[in-house]
Order: structure tokens, then C-alpha cells, then sequence
């Protein structure tokens, strides 16, 4: 019930407008500066960690459990991508499988290796209320702005922006360094380094220009770049309560 309401969620949220075709498949390595490769691993672990807590609390065997929670994760990914593959904008693609995969595959190793997670991955976004200062195309003809431009790759919604605005999204690897450390260390055991990856001042899959109505061409001046961040968290998990 869950998958299949998701799924139709998903569905009506993301492809419902979008043009549909023949299955093929779509090479979209370095589009949105990877970020969205960040964003396949993270999801796959979570839905793997969620599903895999779910199946403990029913009663089921530790690595069972494990083996379930990982195969639900890349169920729930291997569908996104085969919706990918029918839709004119996007295909199924291979490298965001890969990165299902290291999803998956970090939940289980952690899992089975270490009996819990001591990498945890995390999201983070913040909503970006984007420039409404004109725009014009090359040719001076067509004018639009770059909230116009936010609206239609991201959508208008905080919920729709959450999911699909890549300027505003950071994946996050947060270690938690006591699990590594000596029985005796003094660093807290709630306290975590965390990694995080995001990019910047993107307006396009690749590049900040595309067509206007009128057959010209925006092109903004802003350079795209990619963050690579670092910062301490919060384990509540170490927190007893």
C-alpha cells in the first residue's frame, strides 16, 4: 500500500504534465552539476534505513530485515528510474542507478558490518526566493526574470521546491566519530562531523540559457559552482532521553 501510494504521489507530482514515449535510455552525467547524484544516494539510504526499522519493529530477523529494507530502497528508486525512461524530458539513466546502488549498499554494509548506522546520510534545503529583475534575450525582444525561469524548472510550491530545486538542496554525510574512536575517547558520543555537496546558480540541466518564446535565447551572466561543505551535528540518536 505504501509503495503504490507513493508511487502514484510521485506520479501525478513529477510526470502527470510531462510528455510520455518509448522506453529509452538517457546519459545525465554532470546535468545539475551532479547534484541530483547526491540526492539519488541519499534517498535510496533513507528509504533502505526506514523500511528496515519498519521491519524490526514487525518482528522480523535482524539480517532479513536488512536484505528488506536495502531491496525496498532500490524497488522504490528502480520505478522512479523506469518513469524516467518513458518520459520525452528525461530517460532511464545508469548512473543514477549507480548511485541507488551506493545507497542501498552503504545501509547494508553499515548494517550488516557494523550492527548500525554510523554514517548517516542527510538532506537539507532551504526555500530561495529567486530575483524578479528583468531578463531580456539576446535579440532585446523577450523579456522574462529569474523567478519566472525558478518556477518553471522547480515549480512554485515550498513542497515542489524541496523535491526539485537543486540551487537550494545539500546532501549531507554525517560520521559519527565516537563509533571509531577508542572505548575510552572523551569526544561525545552525540556529536557528529558531517560532509555535505551541494552546487549553485543553476538555471538549466547544463547551462544557464535557453530558448524564449520568440525563437532567441536567455542567457544569464551568473557562473554555476559546486559546494563542498563541511560542519558539526547533532547524533539524537546518542542523546538519552
Amino acid at each position: 500500500m505504501a509503495y503504490a501510494t507513493a508511487t502514484y504521489a510521485l506520479y501525478h507530482a513529477w510526470y502527470a504534465d510531462e510528455d510520455l514515449g518509448s522506453f529509452h535510455f538517457y546519459n545525465d552525467w554532470g546535468e545539475w552539476e551532479n547534484t541530483d547524484k547526491a540526492g539519488h544516494m541519499f534517498t535510496t539510504w533513507f528509504e533502505s534505513y526506514f523500511v528496515y526499522k519498519g521491519a524490526r519493529w514487525c518482528g522480523i530477523p535482524e539480517k532479513k530485515a536488512v536484505w528488506v529494507g536495502a531491496s525496498a530502497g532500490m524497488l522504490f528508486q528502480t520505478t522512479v528510474e523506469i518513469m524516467d525512461g518513458f518520459s520525452e524530458k528525461w530517460g532511464f539513466s545508469w548512473s543514477d542507478m549507480a548511485f541507488n546502488a551506493l545507497g542501498a549498499g552503504s545501509f547494508a554494509f553499515q548494517q550488516l558490518h557494523w550492527g548500525e548506522q554510523q554514517i548517516l546520510m542527510k538532506t537539507s534545503a532551504l526555500y530561495r526566493d529567486y530575483d524578479d529583475s528583468p531578463v531580456f534575450s539576446v535579440d532585446g525582444n523577450s523579456v522574462t526574470n529569474r523567478r519566472i525561469r525558478a518556477n518553471e524548472l522547480f515549480g512554485p510550491t515550498s513542497l515542489e521546491r524541496f523535491i526539485k530545486d537543486y540551487n537550494a538542496q545539500t546532501n549531507w554525510a554525517s560520521v559519527n566519530l565516537h563509533s571509531f574512536l577508542p572505548p575510552d575517547t572523551k569526544w561525545p558520543a552525540w556529536l557528529n562531523l558531517a560532509f555535505g555537496y551541494s552546487a549553485n546558480d543553476m538555471y538549466g540541466g547544463y547551462e544557464n540559457r535557453w530558448p524564449a518564446e520568440d525563437g532567441s535565447e536567455y542567457i544569464l551572466p551568473e557562473k554555476r559552482y559546486k559546494q563542498f561543505l563541511f560542519s558539526v551535528d547533532i547524533d539524537l540518536r546518542k542523546i538519552k532521553t
